[in-house]
Protein backbone atom coordinates (compact mmCIF):
# COMPACT_ATOMS: atom_id res chain seq x y z
CA UNK A 1 0.00 0.00 0.00
CA UNK A 2 1.73 3.44 -1.04
CA UNK A 3 1.79 6.04 1.71
CA UNK A 4 0.95 9.34 1.51
CA UNK A 5 3.25 11.85 0.76
CA UNK A 6 4.61 14.32 3.53
CA UNK A 7 5.31 17.53 2.74
CA UNK A 8 8.20 19.43 3.74
CA UNK A 9 8.60 21.83 6.06
CA UNK A 10 7.25 24.90 5.35
CA UNK A 11 9.89 28.34 4.96
CA UNK A 12 11.08 29.37 8.48
CA UNK A 13 9.24 31.59 10.42
CA UNK A 14 12.00 34.13 10.69
CA UNK A 15 10.75 34.85 6.91
CA UNK A 16 7.34 35.84 7.52
CA UNK A 17 7.58 38.96 8.49
CA UNK A 18 10.37 39.87 6.04
CA UNK A 19 8.98 41.35 2.41
CA UNK A 20 10.35 40.95 -1.02
CA UNK A 21 12.08 44.01 -2.09
CA UNK A 22 9.38 46.16 -4.53
CA UNK A 23 12.68 47.67 -5.75
CA UNK A 24 13.59 44.12 -6.76
CA UNK A 25 10.22 43.03 -8.11
CA UNK A 26 10.02 46.05 -10.40
CA UNK A 27 12.75 45.76 -12.20
CA UNK A 28 11.46 42.76 -13.52
CA UNK A 29 8.48 44.60 -14.27
CA UNK A 30 9.72 47.46 -16.23
CA UNK A 31 12.53 45.26 -18.19
CA UNK A 32 11.13 47.10 -21.32
CA UNK A 33 13.52 49.91 -23.29
CA UNK A 34 10.69 52.21 -23.87
CA UNK A 35 10.88 52.62 -20.05
CA UNK A 36 12.42 54.76 -18.51
CA UNK A 37 13.09 53.90 -15.31
CA UNK A 38 13.37 56.25 -11.87
CA UNK A 39 12.89 53.29 -9.62
CA UNK A 40 16.64 51.32 -9.42
CA UNK A 41 19.49 52.44 -7.51
CA UNK A 42 21.64 51.62 -10.57
CA UNK A 43 24.59 53.30 -11.45
CA UNK A 44 24.84 54.23 -15.53
CA UNK A 45 26.34 51.35 -17.22
CA UNK A 46 27.93 53.36 -20.15
CA UNK A 47 29.93 55.56 -17.35
CA UNK A 48 31.77 51.51 -16.14
CA UNK A 49 35.42 51.31 -16.86
CA UNK A 50 34.67 48.45 -19.03
CA UNK A 51 38.58 48.70 -20.50
CA UNK A 52 40.17 49.02 -17.41
CA UNK A 53 38.22 46.29 -15.70
CA UNK A 54 38.89 43.94 -18.54
CA UNK A 55 42.70 44.41 -18.18
CA UNK A 56 42.52 43.91 -14.76
CA UNK A 57 41.06 40.46 -14.62
CA UNK A 58 43.69 39.73 -17.61
CA UNK A 59 46.62 40.72 -15.71
CA UNK A 60 45.10 38.85 -12.14
CA UNK A 61 45.17 35.98 -14.55
CA UNK A 62 48.72 36.53 -15.87
CA UNK A 63 51.93 35.77 -14.31
CA UNK A 64 53.06 33.71 -11.17
CA UNK A 65 49.88 35.01 -9.06
CA UNK A 66 47.60 34.07 -11.64
CA UNK A 67 46.27 30.77 -10.16
CA UNK A 68 46.73 31.41 -6.53
CA UNK A 69 43.88 33.97 -7.48
CA UNK A 70 41.74 31.18 -8.66
CA UNK A 71 42.26 29.86 -4.77
CA UNK A 72 41.12 29.71 -1.87
CA UNK A 73 41.91 32.92 0.08
CA UNK A 74 41.76 34.41 3.67
CA UNK A 75 38.32 35.18 5.13
CA UNK A 76 39.18 38.67 5.77
CA UNK A 77 40.31 39.20 2.21
CA UNK A 78 42.97 40.65 -0.10
CA UNK A 79 45.77 42.26 1.82
CA UNK A 80 46.43 44.30 -2.16
CA UNK A 81 42.81 44.81 -2.28
CA UNK A 82 42.44 45.89 1.96
CA UNK A 83 45.37 48.17 1.67
CA UNK A 84 44.80 50.17 -1.35
CA UNK A 85 40.96 50.94 0.00
CA UNK A 86 42.58 51.75 3.76
CA UNK A 87 44.63 54.09 1.82
CA UNK A 88 41.69 55.88 0.18
CA UNK A 89 40.12 55.74 3.32
CA UNK A 90 42.83 57.37 4.98
CA UNK A 91 42.72 59.88 2.62
CA UNK A 92 39.42 61.22 2.74
CA UNK A 93 39.95 61.34 6.30
CA UNK A 94 39.31 58.14 8.06
CA UNK A 95 42.48 56.90 9.05
CA UNK A 96 41.98 53.22 8.24
CA UNK A 97 44.77 50.22 7.65
CA UNK A 98 44.41 46.96 5.72
CA UNK A 99 43.82 45.39 9.40
CA UNK A 100 40.88 47.02 10.11
CA UNK A 101 39.01 45.79 6.98
CA UNK A 102 37.15 43.20 6.38
CA UNK A 103 36.07 42.21 2.06
CA UNK A 104 32.62 41.45 2.29
CA UNK A 105 30.63 40.08 -1.11
CA UNK A 106 28.80 43.61 -1.65
CA UNK A 107 28.19 46.21 1.48
CA UNK A 108 24.61 44.03 1.66
CA UNK A 109 26.68 41.51 3.04
CA UNK A 110 28.13 43.02 5.88
CA UNK A 111 24.94 44.01 7.28
CA UNK A 112 24.06 40.69 8.00
CA UNK A 113 27.39 39.64 8.97
CA UNK A 114 26.57 42.68 11.59
CA UNK A 115 23.63 41.18 12.37
CA UNK A 116 25.05 37.70 13.23
CA UNK A 117 27.57 38.63 15.09
CA UNK A 118 25.82 41.47 17.18
CA UNK A 119 22.19 41.12 17.27
CA UNK A 120 20.16 38.18 18.85
CA UNK A 121 16.52 37.58 18.04
CA UNK A 122 14.64 40.86 20.45
CA UNK A 123 17.16 43.07 20.09
CA UNK A 124 16.11 46.83 19.36
CA UNK A 125 17.60 48.41 16.26
CA UNK A 126 17.25 52.12 15.60
CA UNK A 127 16.89 53.26 12.48
CA UNK A 128 16.47 56.87 10.88
CA UNK A 129 12.53 57.01 9.36
CA UNK A 130 12.56 56.45 5.93
CA UNK A 131 15.55 54.32 6.35
CA UNK A 132 17.50 51.63 3.33
CA UNK A 133 14.71 48.88 2.60
CA UNK A 134 17.59 46.19 2.55
CA UNK A 135 18.61 47.07 5.60
CA UNK A 136 15.28 46.62 6.84
CA UNK A 137 14.85 43.24 5.88
CA UNK A 138 18.31 42.82 7.09
CA UNK A 139 17.45 42.89 10.65
CA UNK A 140 13.93 41.84 10.43
CA UNK A 141 15.19 38.46 9.05
CA UNK A 142 17.63 38.71 12.32
CA UNK A 143 14.62 38.61 14.82
CA UNK A 144 15.15 42.49 15.86
CA UNK A 145 12.78 45.03 16.79
CA UNK A 146 12.96 47.50 14.82
CA UNK A 147 12.51 51.11 16.26
CA UNK A 148 12.49 54.46 14.40
CA UNK A 149 13.88 58.08 14.69
CA UNK A 150 12.56 60.99 12.92
CA UNK A 151 14.21 63.13 10.49
CA UNK A 152 14.17 66.39 8.82
CA UNK A 153 15.95 68.06 5.70
CA UNK A 154 19.46 67.84 7.85
CA UNK A 155 19.02 63.87 8.60
CA UNK A 156 18.62 62.22 12.03
CA UNK A 157 16.99 64.03 14.65
CA UNK A 158 20.03 64.35 17.33
CA UNK A 159 17.14 64.88 20.17
CA UNK A 160 14.61 62.31 18.93
CA UNK A 161 17.51 59.78 18.68
CA UNK A 162 18.62 60.27 22.86
CA UNK A 163 15.13 60.22 23.56
CA UNK A 164 14.76 57.07 21.62
CA UNK A 165 17.75 55.56 23.60
CA UNK A 166 16.25 56.38 26.51
CA UNK A 167 13.29 54.61 26.16
CA UNK A 168 13.87 51.96 23.97
CA UNK A 169 17.97 51.09 24.71
CA UNK A 170 18.76 50.13 20.97
CA UNK A 171 21.93 47.81 20.89
CA UNK A 172 22.81 49.28 17.27
CA UNK A 173 21.46 52.56 15.11
CA UNK A 174 21.85 52.17 11.19
CA UNK A 175 22.44 55.20 9.29
CA UNK A 176 22.83 56.44 5.86
CA UNK A 177 24.32 59.64 6.92
CA UNK A 178 25.86 60.73 3.43
CA UNK A 179 23.29 61.33 0.63
CA UNK A 180 20.77 58.96 2.08
CA UNK A 181 18.98 56.18 0.77
CA UNK A 182 16.09 57.29 -0.25
CA UNK A 183 16.11 60.87 1.12
CA UNK A 184 19.42 61.90 -0.82
CA UNK A 185 19.97 63.96 2.84
CA UNK A 186 22.86 64.20 4.54
CA UNK A 187 23.71 64.72 7.94
CA UNK A 188 25.83 67.93 8.83
CA UNK A 189 29.35 67.53 10.96
CA UNK A 190 27.62 68.96 14.15
CA UNK A 191 24.65 66.39 14.05
CA UNK A 192 27.64 63.57 13.39
CA UNK A 193 29.22 64.68 16.33
CA UNK A 194 26.74 64.36 18.33
CA UNK A 195 25.31 61.20 16.99
CA UNK A 196 28.77 59.38 18.05
CA UNK A 197 28.95 61.16 21.22
CA UNK A 198 25.63 59.42 22.15
CA UNK A 199 26.95 56.07 20.74
CA UNK A 200 30.01 56.72 23.33
CA UNK A 201 27.45 57.31 26.11
CA UNK A 202 25.20 54.85 26.00
CA UNK A 203 27.26 52.39 24.74
CA UNK A 204 25.63 51.69 21.50
CA UNK A 205 27.00 49.95 18.14
CA UNK A 206 26.15 52.52 14.83
CA UNK A 207 26.60 51.34 11.57
CA UNK A 208 27.83 53.88 8.95
CA UNK A 209 26.61 53.15 5.67
CA UNK A 210 28.54 54.60 2.72
CA UNK A 211 28.22 53.87 -0.51
CA UNK A 212 27.42 57.29 -1.93
CA UNK A 213 30.05 59.22 -0.08
CA UNK A 214 32.52 60.01 -2.61
CA UNK A 215 29.50 61.23 -5.40
CA UNK A 216 29.33 64.92 -4.68
CA UNK A 217 27.82 66.91 -7.19
CA UNK A 218 28.52 69.96 -5.09
CA UNK A 219 29.82 71.50 -1.35
CA UNK A 220 32.31 70.61 0.61
CA UNK A 221 32.92 66.90 2.20
CA UNK A 222 31.42 66.36 5.69
CA UNK A 223 34.01 63.84 7.52
CA UNK A 224 32.83 60.41 8.42
CA UNK A 225 30.70 59.52 11.54
CA UNK A 226 33.24 57.12 12.05
CA UNK A 227 36.15 59.98 12.34
CA UNK A 228 34.04 61.85 14.97
CA UNK A 229 35.46 61.89 18.43
CA UNK A 230 34.18 58.86 20.61
CA UNK A 231 33.64 57.02 17.67
CA UNK A 232 36.97 54.99 17.63
CA UNK A 233 35.37 51.52 19.37
CA UNK A 234 31.30 52.60 18.47
CA UNK A 235 31.21 53.16 14.64
CA UNK A 236 31.28 50.35 11.87
CA UNK A 237 31.99 52.08 9.00
CA UNK A 238 30.74 49.94 5.34
CA UNK A 239 31.89 51.40 2.01
CA UNK A 240 31.56 49.51 -1.60
CA UNK A 241 32.57 49.61 -5.28
CA UNK A 242 29.39 49.44 -6.69
CA UNK A 243 28.76 52.40 -6.93
CA UNK A 244 32.52 53.60 -8.12
CA UNK A 245 33.49 50.74 -9.77
CA UNK A 246 30.94 48.30 -10.70
CA UNK A 247 28.06 46.17 -8.81
CA UNK A 248 28.42 43.56 -10.80
CA UNK A 249 31.65 43.09 -9.07
CA UNK A 250 29.90 42.16 -5.35
CA UNK A 251 32.58 43.78 -3.71
CA UNK A 252 31.98 46.12 -0.51
CA UNK A 253 34.20 46.00 2.53
CA UNK A 254 33.56 46.79 6.84
CA UNK A 255 36.10 48.98 8.33
CA UNK A 256 35.56 47.65 12.28
CA UNK A 257 36.62 48.34 15.45
CA UNK A 258 39.34 45.57 16.99
CA UNK A 259 36.56 44.14 19.56
CA UNK A 260 34.59 42.93 17.05
CA UNK A 261 36.97 41.58 14.55
CA UNK A 262 37.32 38.35 15.09
CA UNK A 263 33.48 37.83 15.49
CA UNK A 264 32.81 39.25 12.07
CA UNK A 265 35.42 36.92 10.47
CA UNK A 266 33.93 33.81 11.90
CA UNK A 267 30.54 34.90 10.44
CA UNK A 268 32.10 35.62 7.39
CA UNK A 269 33.93 31.96 7.39
CA UNK A 270 30.30 30.77 8.21
CA UNK A 271 28.03 32.42 5.27
CA UNK A 272 30.99 31.96 2.57
CA UNK A 273 34.57 31.28 3.51
CA UNK A 274 35.34 34.25 1.65
CA UNK A 275 34.92 36.79 -1.20
CA UNK A 276 35.50 35.72 -4.60
CA UNK A 277 39.35 35.33 -4.92
CA UNK A 278 39.33 36.36 -8.60
CA UNK A 279 37.02 39.48 -8.27
CA UNK A 280 39.15 40.54 -5.05
CA UNK A 281 42.71 40.44 -7.57
CA UNK A 282 41.01 41.62 -9.96
CA UNK A 283 39.80 45.01 -8.36
CA UNK A 284 43.24 45.24 -6.49
CA UNK A 285 44.71 45.51 -10.43
CA UNK A 286 41.97 47.96 -11.31
CA UNK A 287 42.90 50.21 -8.21
CA UNK A 288 46.77 50.22 -9.06
CA UNK A 289 46.18 51.49 -12.41
CA UNK A 290 43.57 53.61 -12.15
CA UNK A 291 43.28 57.13 -11.30
CA UNK A 292 40.51 56.87 -9.50
CA UNK A 293 40.46 60.75 -8.83
CA UNK A 294 39.47 61.36 -12.49
CA UNK A 295 37.14 58.46 -12.90
CA UNK A 296 35.26 59.40 -10.12
CA UNK A 297 35.54 63.38 -11.95
CA UNK A 298 34.00 61.95 -14.59
CA UNK A 299 30.93 60.14 -12.78
CA UNK A 300 30.40 63.42 -10.90
CA UNK A 301 30.41 65.44 -14.25
CA UNK A 302 27.71 63.10 -15.37
CA UNK A 303 25.47 62.82 -12.79
CA UNK A 304 25.51 66.05 -11.57
CA UNK A 305 24.38 66.56 -15.15
CA UNK A 306 21.62 64.23 -14.27
CA UNK A 307 20.84 65.53 -10.83
CA UNK A 308 20.07 69.11 -11.97
CA UNK A 309 17.84 67.82 -14.90
CA UNK A 310 15.60 66.09 -12.27
CA UNK A 311 16.08 69.05 -10.25
CA UNK A 312 14.87 71.53 -12.85
CA UNK A 313 11.76 69.02 -13.82
CA UNK A 314 10.42 68.48 -10.73
CA UNK A 315 8.54 71.99 -10.45
CA UNK A 316 6.22 70.96 -13.52
CA UNK A 317 6.41 66.98 -12.46
CA UNK A 318 4.93 67.67 -9.25
CA UNK A 319 1.26 69.13 -8.23
CA UNK A 320 1.27 71.96 -6.09
CA UNK A 321 2.03 71.65 -2.53
CA UNK A 322 4.57 69.00 -3.35
CA UNK A 323 8.10 68.57 -1.69
CA UNK A 324 11.02 67.22 -2.17
CA UNK A 325 14.61 67.40 -1.51
CA UNK A 326 17.27 68.80 -3.20
CA UNK A 327 20.73 66.45 -2.90
CA UNK A 328 24.24 67.69 -2.97
CA UNK A 329 25.07 64.47 -4.13
CA UNK A 330 24.09 60.29 -4.44
CA UNK A 331 21.45 58.83 -6.52
CA UNK A 332 17.97 60.16 -5.09
CA UNK A 333 15.54 62.55 -4.99
CA UNK A 334 12.24 62.40 -2.16
CA UNK A 335 9.66 63.71 -3.58
CA UNK A 336 6.09 64.00 -1.32
CA UNK A 337 2.54 64.87 -2.95
CA UNK A 338 0.23 67.19 -0.85
CA UNK A 339 -2.69 65.64 0.35
CA UNK A 340 -3.45 61.93 1.67
CA UNK A 341 -2.25 60.14 -1.54
CA UNK A 342 -0.75 57.07 -1.55
CA UNK A 343 1.69 57.03 -4.76
CA UNK A 344 1.58 53.28 -4.73
CA UNK A 345 -1.51 53.57 -6.61
CA UNK A 346 -0.14 55.77 -9.21
CA UNK A 347 2.15 52.94 -10.16
CA UNK A 348 0.21 51.26 -12.62
CA UNK A 349 -0.43 54.78 -14.65
CA UNK A 350 3.00 55.63 -14.38
CA UNK A 351 4.13 51.98 -15.85
CA UNK A 352 0.91 52.80 -18.69
CA UNK A 353 3.11 56.05 -18.88
CA UNK A 354 6.63 54.17 -19.72
CA UNK A 355 7.98 55.94 -16.44
CA UNK A 356 8.35 54.10 -12.98
CA UNK A 357 9.44 55.22 -9.28
CA UNK A 358 9.27 53.40 -5.82
CA UNK A 359 6.66 54.32 -3.95
CA UNK A 360 7.96 55.45 -0.56
CA UNK A 361 6.03 52.84 2.21
CA UNK A 362 8.71 50.19 2.43
CA UNK A 363 10.98 52.40 3.50
CA UNK A 364 9.54 53.18 6.81
CA UNK A 365 9.54 50.40 9.11
CA UNK A 366 6.63 52.66 11.28
CA UNK A 367 3.73 54.12 10.27
CA UNK A 368 4.90 54.68 6.16
CA UNK A 369 3.99 58.52 4.86
CA UNK A 370 2.34 56.98 1.48
CA UNK A 371 2.08 60.67 -0.23
CA UNK A 372 5.98 59.68 -0.58
CA UNK A 373 7.86 58.24 -3.48
CA UNK A 374 12.11 58.05 -4.34
CA UNK A 375 13.44 59.08 -7.98
CA UNK A 376 16.88 57.73 -8.97
CA UNK A 377 18.54 60.36 -11.56
CA UNK A 378 21.61 58.19 -12.21
CA UNK A 379 20.55 55.86 -14.32
CA UNK A 380 19.69 57.90 -18.18
CA UNK A 381 20.78 60.64 -19.61
CA UNK A 382 19.89 64.90 -19.05
CA UNK A 383 17.32 64.86 -22.26
CA UNK A 384 15.99 61.07 -20.98
CA UNK A 385 14.83 62.30 -17.22
CA UNK A 386 13.29 65.46 -19.28
CA UNK A 387 11.22 63.36 -21.19
CA UNK A 388 10.50 60.39 -17.93
CA UNK A 389 9.66 63.45 -15.84
CA UNK A 390 7.30 65.13 -18.82
CA UNK A 391 5.54 61.50 -18.67
CA UNK A 392 5.35 61.05 -15.08
CA UNK A 393 3.64 64.51 -14.73
CA UNK A 394 1.03 63.66 -17.14
CA UNK A 395 0.34 60.70 -14.04
CA UNK A 396 0.58 63.24 -10.78
CA UNK A 397 -1.25 66.09 -12.49
CA UNK A 398 -4.28 64.81 -12.83
CA UNK A 399 -7.46 65.49 -11.80
CA UNK A 400 -7.48 61.76 -10.25
CA UNK A 401 -4.10 62.41 -8.84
Amino acid sequence: MTQPAVRPALPAQRLAGVASSPVRDLLALIDRPEVISFAGGLPAPELFDLDGVRAAFDRALSGPAARRNLQYAPTEGNLALRTLVAARMTARGLPTTAADLLVTTGSQQALTLIAAALLDPGDVVAVEEPTYLAALQCFQLAGCRIVTVPSDQDGVDPDALEAVIATERPKLLYLVPTFANPTGRTLGLDRRATVAALAARHGMWVVEDDPYGELRYRGAPVPALAAQPGAEEHVLHLGSFSKIAAPGLRLGWVRTPASLRSALTVAKQAADLHTSTIDQAAAAEWLAATDLDTHLAGLRDAYRARRDAMMAAIPATAPAGSTWTDPDGGMFAWLRLPGGIDTATLLPAALAADVAFVPGAPFYAGRPDTATMRLSFTTHTPAEIAAGMGRLATVLRTPAA
